[in-house]
């Protein structure tokens, strides 16, 4: 069996790579669990900062591999999805990755796809990419996430838009809903995706977790929880090595130097 994700280290930047071209990056139960694999390593490893996700080939996926996805979700249940380890990719059966995930999509970018691109902090797409959630037309509905944070991430009716009907739509309707951040031509997304990362991967990491753990807590539990969440956060940040680095840098007007410390 081939490697279904590779994974590879650039600086602090964990670049992991869907690795089924032939089959258009298809999802079946070994890249589930090597990609859940691969998110375990950038959460748990204190030594990176950012992950990059994209897919090998001209496409980033068709979907699930139904014939031997499916006949395990319905053993499992959705669970399955999780790859059974700390972290799921998705963000549902199991904790969110704690790490930012910047996402390069091209070409075919089917259900999971999108499901993945909404679990994901940042989204680069090339402009020939071609998004479909069509779960319904094969009589089932998304369970990767898609029916949680498409309402609240991209707005109630776009979500239902593409949610019920299943049509496909591209990189200009994905930029106007929010679902992608950036559009680029075909072949720039992963070095475009690559150079966020590191842009991201250089800044005081206590910042980086303490900001994505407080939207975290504002899109899960509402502002209350968020605002208390970031009281208790803020002490701890503020009396960081990285915020006396980072408060001397501009004194002494230079680049800041960050230990996550």
């Amino acid at each position: 069996m081939t490697t279904r994700v590779t994974v590879e280290r650039e600086g602090d930047v964990l670049v992991m790579g869907i690795n089924r071209p032939e089959k258009r990056n298809a999802f079946d139960l070994a890249t589930i669990e090597q990609l859940a694999a691969a998110y375990e390593r950038l959460g748990d490893d204190e030594t990176l900062r950012c992950g990059v996700l994209f897919g090998h080939g001209e496409h980033f996926s068709a979907g699930l591999d139904l014939a031997e996805v499916g006949p395990a979700v319905g053993e499992k249940g959705p669970q399955a999805l999780a790859g059974g380890r700390k972290y799921d990719p998705f963000g549902v059966w199991a904790p969110q990755v704690p790490k930012p995930v910047v996402m390069a999509v091209s070409g075919i970018s089917f259900t999971l796809s999108i499901e993945l691109a909404l679990a994901s902090d940042i989204v680069i797409a090339a402009n020939t990419v071609r998004f479909r959630q069509l779960e319904i037309a094969r009589g089932i509905l998304p369970f990767g996430g898609a029916t949680m944070r498409a309402p609240t991430r991209l707005g109630w009716g776009n979500a239902m838009r593409f949610l019920l009907t299943g049509e496909e739509f591209g990189a200009a309707e994905a930029l106007r809903i929010g679902l992608v951040q950036e559009v680029v031509e075909p072949g720039a997304q992963v070095a475009r995706a690559k150079a966020i990362a590191q842009l991201i991967a250089k800044q005081a990491p206590i910042g980086v977790l303490g900001t994505l753990e407080n939207a975290r807590v504002m899109e899960a539990k509402g502002q209350a929880a968020a605002t208390e969440h970031l009281t208790q956060l803020l002490t701890r940040v503020m009396s960081s090595e990285d915020a006396a680095e980072g408060m001397m840098s501009f004194i002494e007007r230079r680049e800041a130097v960050f230990k996550g410390r």
